[in-house]
């Protein structure tokens, strides 16, 4: 299992880089429905080659590999993990795909749970997801409630920072990034009272 949600989604969008996308979203959103029932839920969005019904049908099954992208593992436990976690977190979780069209995968858990595990580093996932090799555009977008707090395209990145892979454009996406949720959590940017 995974220690943090966060390790959970970067696995969940790192297949969805791999799958020939040029465009990877993530869509994070924490909602507060009262004191004791928060709920932390994810979309990530791929325009690469999808799934046909058989795959997806058979996508949650851990031991069942094509043996092309990894040909080395027996084994995928990355969606298993995510079924899992959500459905003893007392969250759930859904996958549609279609050949040509994408896959969006998407959980969502109760932090309230005493067995959902804590949600992480989200600048992070955040840095982590935008150094992706494969899609020319990364699109995250943070929400609390369902209202979108920020949104943050790599291309506009690289615009500001330069290459991403520069010690000195890491360093500065690092202290962007954290310094966003800090305000976000601090209060300084909207937040639910």
């Amino acid at each position: 299992m995974h220690y943090t949600l966060t390790d959970l989604v970067t696995d969940i969008a790192q297949n969805g880089a791999e799958s020939g996308a040029n465009t990877l979203e993530l869509h994070i959103n924490e909602a507060y429905y009262s004191p004791d029932r928060e709920e932390f839920c994810f979309e990530v969005k791929d325009n690469g080659k999808g799934m046909s019904d058989l795959e997806l049908k058979y996508a949650g099954d851990p031991f069942v590999n094509d043996g092309i992208k990894h040909p080395h593992r027996k084994a995928g436990l990355g969606l298993p993990f995510l079924i899992q976690t959500a459905e003893c977190s007392g969250g759930g979780w859904e996958m549609e795909s279609g050949i040509a069209e994408g896959t969006t995968v998407r959980g969502r858990f109760d932090l309230s749970n005493v067995d959902t595990p804590p949600v992480g580093d989200l600048p992070g996932m955040f840095r982590t997801i935008l150094l992706f090799l494969g899609p020319d555009e990364v699109v995250i977008q943070r929400a609390v409630d369902g209202e979108l707090i920020y949104q943050i395209k790599k291309n506009e990145l690289i615009y500001s920072l330069g290459p991403l892979e520069d010690a000195e454009s890491l360093i500065l996406l690092d202290t962007y990034l954290r310094s966003i949720e800090e305000n976000l959590i601090k209060g300084e940017a909207k937040w639910p009272s």
